[in-house]
Parts: C-alpha cells; sequence; structure tokens
C-alpha cells in the first residue's frame, strides 16, 4: 500500500523538474513512510519523434516482500517502468503462468508480476488483476503512460491533463504540489457535494482535475488521451439460482477471498464493529488461522452510538484478541484533520469513527480486514426496506400527502441516531416522488428545495445546465428491468460505494499508514451477487437472506437479529455544545468564504433551526462546515 504521483509532458513548457517532483511525492509520506523512490526521463526527439518527458514519484508502506518491493521498478531492459499503490491478490498465480512463459523475476513482490504481465498483454492486462490498484506505467517503446484504477474503485487516482501535460497522484495534494496546477474551483462540483456529501467521479472539486473512474484505464500518448472501461459487471443478466448452489457458490468465492486477503508479511488485523458483515469476515477468517485474530472496534460514552457490546460478544464467539476504545472525539481538531487529508470536501460524517478506528488499530497491525460491501451486495441497507414499503403505501393509502404534510414534517426534531420521527420525516418527504428520485432523497445531504433557497444567485448564474442527481440515475437506469432491491443495491455499489464507502476508508487508513482489506468486494462475489434474484437476498423486506442461510450457525443469535444501527456520531448534539462556537465563527462570521456562494440569511435560518431544536440540520451544518473549512484551507 503506498502513493504514487508524477506527470508526463509533450512539450518543455510543461516540465515536471527533480525538485517539483521530489515536493510532490513527499506529500504523500503518511500513505508510504518505509520508501520512497523517482524516475526521471527527459523530453527528447529520435528519428521518430519526440519521446515525451516522465516522472514517477513513489512512497511505500511495505506489505509484501518488504525487501525487493522498491518502486518505481522497471523491466529487464528498463523500457517500461510502474509505480504502483495496492495489493494484487492473485499473484502467485500469475507469477506462475509468467515464468511458465519464459520470464524471470528480481523480486517476490506482486508489483513486478504487474509489469511482466503488461508487457505480455499491454493493457488488456488489468482485466487479470484481482486486487485493489491504482497505477502508473511508462511504456517508453509506444511513447505512452498509462493510468489504470481496479474494479470497485477501492484506490483512488487523481489526474490533470491539460496544455500537454499530464498530472497524476494518489491524492490531489500530489498534484496540487505542481507549480502548474489549476486551482479554478467548480461551482458544479459544489453543488454535487451538498447533493451527495462528496464530489462524484470523474470530477473532483477543481474544474481541470479529474478521477479515474473505477474500472477505467487511461492512455496519454502523441499529446491526446483515451479512456475505457475495462470491466464492468453486467447487472442486467440475473440467474435463477437454487438455493443450495447459492449457498454453496457464495461460501466458495467468500472463503477463497478471504484466504488471499490474510496473505501479508506484516501484522495483520479486522475491525469489529458487531454488526453482520465485520462478524462475518472475522469469524470466517478466524476459521482460517491458527492463532487468534486481531480484532478492534471504537466506540462512544453516548450509548446511542455505541455498538462495543456486540462486538464484544462476536470476539468472545470466535476467540478473537480484541481490543476496543471508547473515545471522546476532539470535534474541532478532528474537523481540521479531515479537511487536509480529504483534500476535496468530503461530509461523510461516519469518517470520523473511521479515522479514530485506523489511529488505534495501526498502533498494532498494518493490514485490517474490513466488512465492507456486505450491505451492498446483499441488500443490507434500511433504506431498500423503505424503498420496498414505500411501494404498498403508494398502492394501499395516499400515505404521501399525508406524511409529506407541514404538520408531520414539522414535528420537533431528535438528535437520536435512530429516532422514529426522523425517519418517519424523511420517508414521508420523499414518497411524493419517482421512485429513483425517493430513493436519492434518502441519500441527498441537501434536497434541490433548500439548495435553491441557498444559493446565490450569482452562484447559480454559473451552475451548468445539468442536475447533479443524473449521476446516480444513470446508475439506476443501468440496472435495466430488475427488482427494486437490485436497482437500489447495485446503484449504490457504483455510486455510494467507490465515492463515498471506499474514499472514507482510504484516506482514514492511509493517514495513518494502515492498509484495509475489503473480502465481500472481491469482483468475482460482486458479479455472482449482482446475479443474485431478490427472493434470495431479501424476505419480508428483510435483507441478507443469503448470508443468514449460509452462515446462521457461524455467528450468535443475537447479532443476526438485532437492529442496524450504523457508524455514527452525535453530531445533533456537538453542534450544540462542542460545535457551536466553531459554527457560528465559521458560518456566521464577516470572514465566510462560503458566503460568496450562499445566502447568509439562509446559513443562518439552519444553524437557528438546528441550535432552537426544531428541525435536525446536523448533516447539513456538518457538509456547510467541512466546505467552509476547506475553503480556508485549500483557496
Amino acid at each position: 500500500m503506498c502513493g504514487i504521483t508524477g506527470g508526463l509532458w509533450f512539450d518543455e513548457s510543461g516540465r515536471i523538474s527533480a525538485d517539483e517532483l521530489e515536493r510532490m511525492t513527499d506529500t504523500l509520506v503518511h500513505r508510504g513512510p518505509d520508501d520512497r523512490g523517482t524516475h526521471l526521463e527527459e523530453l527528447r526527439h529520435d528519428a521518430a519523434g519526440p519521446i515525451p518527458g516522465v516522472a514517477l514519484g513513489f512512497r511505500r508502506l511495505s506489505i509484501i516482500d518488504l525487501q525487493g518491493g522498491h518502486q518505481p521498478m522497471c523491466n529487464e531492459d528498463g523500457s517500461v517502468w510502474l509505480v504502483f499503490n495496492g495489493e494484487i491478490y492473485n499473484y502467485r498465480d500469475l507469477r506462475r503462468r509468467l515464468e511458465g512463459s519464459g520470464h524471470r523475476f528480481q523480486t517476490s513482490s506482486d508489483s513486478e508480476t504487474i509489469l511482466h504481465l503488461y508487457e505480455d498483454l499491454g493493457t488488456e492486462c488489468f482485466e487479470h488483476l484481482n486486487g485493489m490498484f491504482a497505477l502508473a506505467i511508462w511504456d517508453r517503446n509506444k511513447r505512452q503512460l498509462v493510468l489504470a484504477r481496479d474494479r470497485l474503485g477501492k484506490k483512488p487516482l487523481f489526474y490533470q491533463f491539460r496544455n500537454g501535460q499530464l498530472l497524476f497522484g494518489s491524492e490531489l495534494k500530489a498534484i496540487a504540489a505542481s507549480a502548474s496546477f489549476d486551482k479554478r474551483i467548480s461551482p458544479a462540483a459544489i453543488d454535487q457535494f451538498l447533493t451527495y456529501q462528496y464530489v462524484p467521479h470523474p470530477h473532483t472539486i477543481y474544474q481541470a482535475a479529474n478521477k479515474l473512474p473505477p474500472g477505467h484505464c487511461a492512455v496519454f500518448r502523441a499529446g491526446e488521451v483515451s479512456i475505457r472501461n475495462y470491466w464492468q459487471v453486467d447487472w442486467k443478466h440475473e440467474i435463477d439460482w437454487k438455493q443450495a448452489e447459492a449457498v454453496n457458490r457464495l461460501q466458495e468465492l467468500l472463503a477463497d477471498s478471504i484466504r488471499l486477503r490474510l496473505r501479508s508479511d506484516v501484522p495483520l488485523g479486522a475491525f469489529l464493529s458487531g454488526g453482520i458483515d465485520s462478524s462475518l469476515i472475522v469469524a470466517l477468517s478466524q476459521q482460517q488461522l491458527d492463532r487468534p485474530l486481531l480484532t478492534f472496534s471504537i466506540g462512544f460514552h453516548e450509548a446511542d452510538f455505541d455498538e462495543t457490546q456486540y462486538a464484544r460478544q462476536v470476539s468472545e464467539w470466535v476467540r478473537t484478541e480484541h481490543r476496543e476504545y471508547k473515545v471522546t472525539p476532539d470535534a474541532v481538531s478532528i474537523l481540521d484533520d479531515l479537511v487536509w487529508h480529504y483534500d476535496e470536501p468530503f461530509g461523510d460524517s461516519s469518517a470520523i469513527p473511521t479515522w479514530y478506528l485506523c489511529q488505534r488499530t495501526r498502533q498494532h497491525v498494518t493490514v485490517a480486514l474490513s466488512g465492507d460491501g456486505g450491505d451492498e451486495l446483499f441488500a443490507g441497507y434500511d433504506r431498500y426496506r423503505a424503498l420496498w414499503l414505500s411501494r404498498w403505501f403508494d398502492r394501499l393509502i395516499p400515505a404521501g400527502p399525508i406524511l409529506g404534510s407541514r404538520m408531520v414534517q414539522g414535528l420537533p426534531a431528535s438528535n437520536r441516531q435512530r429516532s422514529f420521527v426522523r425517519r418517519l420525516q424523511r420517508f414521508g418527504e420523499a414518497l411524493n416522488q419517482p421512485l429513483a428520485r425517493r430513493f436519492m432523497n434518502w441519500l441527498q445531504i441537501f434536497p434541490e428545495r433548500i439548495r435553491a433557497e441557498l444559493y446565490r444567485d450569482e452562484f447559480v448564474a454559473e451552475l451548468p445546465d445539468e442536475d447533479p442527481v443524473a449521476f446516480f440515475e444513470s446508475a439506476w437506469n443501468g440496472v435495466g428491468d430488475r427488482d427494486l432491491f437490485n436497482k437500489a443495491s447495485l446503484a449504490d455499489l457504483v455510486t455510494y460505494l467507490p465515492c463515498d464507502l471506499m474514499n472514507k476508508v482510504d484516506i482514514a487508513s492511509m493517514a495513518h499508514s494502515l492498509e484495509c482489506r475489503q473480502p465481500f468486494l472481491d469482483y468475482r462475489l460482486v458479479e455472482f451477487a449482482a446475479s443474485l434474484p431478490a427472493h434470495l437476498k431479501v424476505r419480508g423486506g428483510r435483507g441478507k437472506r443469503l448470508l443468514r442461510l449460509a452462515y446462521d450457525k457461524v455467528l450468535p443469535r443475537q447479532i443476526w437479529t438485532r437492529k442496524k444501527m450504523g457508524f455514527g456520531v452525535p453530531l445533533g448534539t456537538w453542534f450544540q455544545h462542542d460545535l457551536k462556537a466553531l459554527t457560528e465563527q465559521r458560518l456566521l462570521g464577516n470572514d465566510a468564504r462560503c458566503h460568496q456562494l450562499f445566502r447568509p440569511d439562509a446559513i443562518a435560518a439552519l444553524v437557528q433551526q438546528h441550535m432552537e431544536g426544531r428541525v435536525n440540520h446536523c448533516y447539513r451544518l456538518w457538509n456547510l462546515l467541512i466546505l467552509e473549512s476547506w475553503l480556508r484551507k485549500w483557496t
């Protein structure tokens, strides 16, 4: 697990100097504290024309082949160079095949496997990699630089390509360290951020920079770029699995995925929240080990946000070596830490417990398994049940006008994590909308109505004539004529999962030099889950049916039957106490940067309504506070 950066230039005006490359590389020291390396080739010409200049930078967190995995890495004749962030779990199988075809290896690293596979297959090689990765390959003979990102978007990759120069990096701060980086902010990205609490790919907060989408590769050659999608699940294809066959296939795939992800030359552990997904990963991992697995959980003193009792129960059942931590978050300092590490506005407040969990876990291990992906693959989110229930309401009673009425929407707010009134209000507000928009209403932070009240006329004039919800609707419609549960969960898999969850975990973990692995997100398991009919995922509106059928005896009964809690923090209370002064200073002060974009009176109304307990705006205030803090830090 590492950090990569660099660039390519086709004329001297875009040259990256050695000093500039060093600066770009060292912004990523937290991603790779164990080793560093750079490679620089100047622009030159031969009889065939110009050979672009290239710069490659690398910071390493050593996980596999601790002595031999130095990068940038080249092939035998130095014509192909690689910088690579991630882990290739099937590299041993690929290596045996490559050795059989005549390749000779100098190291035991998975990185060298990618190099030789590229020599044989070119950009088709990415389809053979099972793992998480973001990489750059410089091919001098073809005079091209290739960027690629793993199928599910576990590892990030940013780039800017303008005026004949390419800049790329694992984080935006790496390419922003270049003197030629264009820092103009995108108004459309701010609109998207307030909708989703993240900026969806391929966009970034900067107009001229992009994210390479998951499952894509880009080839930069002769001053031009071509981007293609090398992997995509056939969402429209459903298989009529027999129940016993589906159970057996799931057990085979998940066991093998965990087996591959337990390989490590450094200490390894697992996150354990006490929810179904992380508990299953822990229990099945422990079955493959001959020693107690190290497990870690984080908790808070507020009982409504604390799951440690369930994590403890699973640990005792499975017999892991468990460590749990109760933290009292420093709301003010964690805000500024998150703003620096996430580079662009990122408003998912569960980044806070994730941050503390990674911080504590890294004190004991370098690699941690997690249960990410289980909800998307097996229909585990409560919002899927809400969508199912809303269809029944549509058919039986005119619930939309009732639950969406001012009377229901005006009920007193609550700061509780799972407040009934709060959930009823969100449910009712969406009932009058089409299904995709209805589902999106439960995801978005600022609905269109509130954004319209918030934005200044001048800011609205700068927005393109595009609906930010189109990003999600495109994914929803791409699933085809499937049932509601598969439409919602598979749409989440290509939007919410890479843009929010994977981004959250990558940045929080790498900020503490910790590698996270997600066994549920082995692409073979994803393809299998996408083919499952709804009746194998859901019964009576309750998700994860196939997991229950396959692993009923693996976990305590209480873990299967307990209500889903989520991974949150008491934001509502924070804004009325710990964060109150900072919120008023940053959002309501005369020097507030966001006042250039938003109406101060609209912001003040949101703050006042929340402080008085009339409306719970905690997530909206958190996103505004994140944006304001980002503007102060990065502009």
